[in-house]
């Protein structure tokens, strides 16, 4: 049974992600503001797999993820997912600023659910260069600050490198590493009383590195991506093991400005093993003006 305060952080929640759909929609519907793209072709972290590209929004371009959703569910049956609604702005050539807004919503079993804000998701990325003779190189860099009621009471940042390489012109490869600063989280007791969310990307995991890598196929005609992942990481509490997840995904352009994707993956070792599946819809648009 919610309490009073998690009501109240449910309600607050309902209020703000309305908010963003209302911001999407009418972003959709303007279109002096609207430029064509493909989308679709770049892919980020978590739509719809955890790997990514190396390749930033374009400049002066904008993309709203209006609704990123993750549902696990674990081997005890227990189910818990998260939504991160995000702003990606392309402010410089090759470099665009995030900023993003993780919900969790998570079920400890026994009746006991509690919704609410896990932090606020910043960062940056630079594309280093275009694919040549050499592979396309990218790094990240990202903060989660300790704002809303599941958030952990610290700031935690975070550093990656990415790798895109084309191969024979039919498949893309991506390799991903990425490290996070900060205290590792509390050790969870016997009976449990320590135990608290994970949350972080997609508001759900916080781990201390991840590598992986992923390859994709585009199909250009029918404005498609299909992709699939294999990656490790591990969690930020110590006594926890690495874990090794696999997944596949599609992403696909309805309109110059309009995409979606949707994703399912398993996590395969680890404390919680388990399925899980994404969705997400992006909008993305360009400025009207030129400097």
């Amino acid at each position: 049974m919610l309490t009073p305060s998690h009501r109240s952080s449910s309600h607050s929640t309902s209020r703000l992600f309305a908010c963003f759909f209302v911001t999407g929609a009418v972003l959709a519907i303007t279109p002096h503001l609207a430029s064509a793209q493909t989308d679709y072709y770049n892919t980020d972290a978590g739509r719809p797999v955890q790997i990514e590209d190396a390749y930033a929004l374009e400049r002066r371009g904008f993309e709203i993820q209006l609704a990123p959703f993750r549902l696990e569910r674990s081997r005890r049956g227990v189910y818990n997912f998260g939504i991160e609604p995000e702003f990606s702005y392309g402010i410089l050539p090759r470099t665009h600023i995030e900023v993003g807004a993780p919900f969790a919503f998570i079920d400890a079993g026994l009746g006991n659910r509690t919704a609410g804000l896990a932090g606020i998701d910043l960062s940056v990325m630079h594309n280093l260069n275009v694919e040549t003779s050499i592979p396309a190189l990218a790094v990240v860099a990202s903060a989660l600050l300790p704002a809303g009621s599941l958030a952990e009471d610290k700031a935690y940042g975070s550093v990656k490198g990415i790798v895109t390489r084309t191969i024979f012109s039919i498949a893309r490869v991506h390799v991903n590493g990425q490290y996070t600063f900060g205290e590792k989280l509390p050790e969870i007791a016997e009976d449990g009383s320590e135990a608290r969310p994970q949350v972080g990307q997609q508001a759900l995991e916080l781990s201390r590195w991840l590598a992986g890598v992923a390859i994709d196929r585009t199909f250009p005609l029918s404005a498609l991506l299909v992709t699939g992942e294999v990656y490790a990481q591990k969690p930020l509490r110590e006594q926890e093991d690495v874990e090794w997840n696999t997944g596949v995904g599609l992403r696909y352009q309805l309109s110059p400005r309009l995409n979606v994707d949707g994703g399912i993956g398993r996590r395969l070792s680890g404390d919680d093993q388990g399925w899980y599946v994404t969705f997400g819809t992006a909008v993305a648009f360009g400025l009207p003006w030129r400097p």
